[in-house]
């Protein structure tokens, strides 16, 4: 038996037809089906694919949201055999047409709010044979003479094919899924995943000790599907019929918390920063959330106090793991040890602030400057190593594969201690450390614990240049109101309960918002250079 993601499909077809989806539109209404029309759809659209000459290793792209569409490509493609391939919708045009065409992809299914995007690329994406607008029709004055010839729209495209296709034996080594990296510098990266690793994930986040996602679960991923699969998220739905709740185009925070309370969803995910909105948004407009066993947060680390809040307000744990593109993404989760949780939830918060212990089927170790592991003393730091079945071992033909892999290890850029009972806790990513006077600050950590003080919203710190100290710390803070900005004093005074006097930044810039990259995280590059002029 091959291990592929077919046999998920199958499953679901077969044993949860009833089971609902629901997906919301770009007018805040929801379009609902079950998963057995999803499956028929599915199969119509893997049948229209061949029909235009797609199969086994074709690269088919998509520039969309989180929608029912996008999750019948999610099995369509894969379970067809060729290569389905999630464009990050925020990257810039250079980005998106290096991806492209990096990867060869033939066909492009693409959201109608993106179309503008693929039409200012035009003949710049030179191996695209078929461009398919994600909606009931195409634009009528789109493509027959402009950039996009050939431009069809979604439904005609899957009306003529058939409902009874039937997906072919796959090879579980053959390739199934390709995510680019966000590309802090330099070209994205590509990372390619097979069949058998998507399914060893799959099955990876559905165990108890893990997400535990399983039938009886409604499960919203806001992260977005065309970033590192969504975490996984709809394919361990599919595995298991549970219910989908899809948030659709260009979602904010009360859409999202609108969806939990109304659809009664179980199990949420999204980045860091969507939870802190989250948060903010029910403070103005409470909403019964109270179904939700778990909100799981990602993409930076969770601070203590955001946890604090959720669970202390509103009854709702917030989940945490650790991963990325190169790890599909999930590579370590924050089990909570039968000891913890007997010691109630206090104990539960600080074992999740930490990231936790590898999932079934992964490695880690954490090696010092000397590429020897660490001691299990939380004090000494190392950058995270990880391997298993659905890591990466190389970049998609890059050269850059040598720095990021080693001897089936992929050398993951964040530095962490391990403690006592061998779970990581993130300390930074390498290059976000600061090094002021030849000792290094976490910024991670002053970020976490300027996060909990009173009046401030979310804050980033990053290292600003120095002519005597090489670098020093400097916060960007975002307040939790407008008529009450903490001032730098009270800021100083509160990191100052914690850390020593030389960790505390020596400015505190006041800022409206935080700057974010492509999959939702702070721009600390963007932080950092404007650090560089207020040090001129």
């Amino acid at each position: 038996m091959q291990l592929n993601l077919k046999t998920f499909f199958e499953r679901a077809e077969l044993y949860f037809p009833d089971n609902p989806i629901a997906s919301r539109r770009a007018d805040g209404s929801l379009f609902r089906y079950r998963y057995g029309d999803y499956c028929r759809r599915t199969r119509q659209l893997a049948s229209a694919l061949t029909g235009l000459g797609i199969g086994p290793g074709d690269r088919v792209a998509t520039l969309g949201w989180n929608t029912h569409r996008h999750l019948e490509l999610y099995f369509a493609v894969p379970c067809l055999g060729a290569v389905l391939h999630t464009v990050n919708i925020r990257l810039s045009d250079e980005h998106v047409a290096y991806i492209v065409n990096h990867a060869q992809d033939v066909a492009l299914f693409v959201d109608p709010d993106l179309l503008p995007v693929v039409e200012r690329l035009g003949p710049s994406l030179t191996s695209l044979r078929h461009v398919v607008v994600l909606d009931d029709r195409a634009p009528e004055d789109r493509g027959q003479d402009g950039p996009l010839p050939g431009l069809r729209a979604y439904e005609a495209l899957i009306a003529a094919g058939d409902p009874r296709f039937a997906f072919p034996e796959l090879d579980e080594n053959e390739p199934c899924g390709m995510c680019f990296t966000s590309a802090t510098t330099g070209d994205p990266k590509g990372v390619v995943y097979t069949q058998r690793g998507l399914y060893l994930h799959t099955l990876a986040l559905c165990l108890r000790d893990a997400l535990g996602i399983g039938e009886h679960d409604t499960v919203l991923p806001v992260v977005p599907m065309f970033h590192a699969n969504s975490w996984g998220l709809p394919f361990a739905a599919v595995a298991t019929g549970a219910s989908l709740v899809l948030p659709g185009p260009h979602p904010n925070a009360a859409d999202i918390l609108g969806l939990i309370a109304d659809e009664g969803v179980t199990l949420a995910a999204a980045a860091v920063t969507i939870g802190v909105e989250l948060y903010a948004q029910l403070k103005r407009t409470p909403r019964d959330i109270g179904r939700l066993r778990g909100l799981m947060l990602g993409g930076s680390a969770t601070p203590e106090a955001l946890m604090r809040r959720f669970l202390d307000e509103f009854g709702v744990p917030v989940l945490t793991a650790w991963g990325a593109t190169e790890a599909a993404p999930l590579a370590t989760v924050t089990h909570v040890r039968r000891a913890a949780l007997a010691d109630g939830p206090d104990a539960a918060i600080r074992a999740r602030v930490r990231q936790g212990i590898p999932v079934p089927g992964v490695e880690i170790k954490v090696l010092d400057e000397a590429g020897r592991p660490v001691p299990r003393d939380d004090a000494h730091v190392g950058e995270v190593h990880a391997r298993g079945p659905w890591i990466a071992t190389e970049y998609y033909q890059d050269a850059r594969s040598s720095d990021g892999f080693a001897d089936g290890w992929w050398r993951s850029g964040d530095i962490a201690t391990v403690g006592e009972d061998g779970s990581i806790r993130l300390i930074d990513r390498a290059k976000d450390l600061v090094k002021s006077g030849g000792e290094w600050i976490s910024s991670v950590e002053l970020e976490n614990e300027l996060a909990a003080c009173p009046g401030v919203r979310e804050a980033a710190v990053v290292a600003m240049p120095d002519p005597r100290w090489q670098e020093r710390p400097i916060a960007f803070v975002v307040p939790a109101r407008e008529d009450a900005v903490p001032d730098a004093v009270a800021l100083g005074a509160w990191l100052g309960r914690r850390f020593p006097k030389w960790w505390i930044p020596d400015r505190f810039e006041i800022v409206a918002s935080l700057p974010r990259t492509g999959v939702g995280k702070v721009d600390k590059r963007s932080l950092r250079r404007r650090a560089a002029d207020l040090a001129t």
